[in-house]
């Protein structure tokens, strides 16, 4: 989209990672159950889910997770237009956009790849090491 279609984007939605990693809790800042979350998310990913529903958004890498400011990076996502219509009628509110965004990441192609990858480097026999027998006192 051009930018003088797109309003100001201070007064777009922001959903950072952690609202749905399943390795938070929901005092770490998890928003969503842990059967429907995904396991670390990253922006890129929940941009390209955002890019597949078709909903406008930008990355700001330099932006820190308040409650863990070692979490770098947010999205942020437009819903409706500003005559208040909504650009994808599928996705009514911040809530139902994590969701679909959390079952989407898994099936993300880069996720895949990094799968297929470490499932083929470690698929030698793995022995147990080390002295046998009775231990004396």
């Amino acid at each position: 989209m051009d930018a003088t279609q797109l309003p100001n984007i201070k007064k777009w939605i922001v959903m950072y990672p952690v609202y749905i990693n399943s390795k938070k809790t929901m005092a770490e800042g998890r928003r969503i159950a842990v059967a429907k979350a995904c396991e670390n998310p990253t922006c890129a990913e929940i941009g390209d889910c955002c890019s597949y529903l078709k909903l406008p958004f930008a990355i700001e890498i330099d932006k820190a997770y308040p409650r863990d400011f070692m979490q770098r990076g947010r999205v942020r996502v437009l819903l409706k237009k500003e005559d208040e219509t909504l650009i994808n009628p599928s996705i009514l509110s911040r809530k139902q956009l994590m969701l679909r965004v959390a079952e989407m990441v898994p099936r993300h192609h880069g996720r895949t790849k990094k799968q297929e990858t470490a499932s083929t480097s470690t698929t030698g026999p793995s022995h147990k090491s080390g002295k046998g027998g009775k231990r004396r006192r």
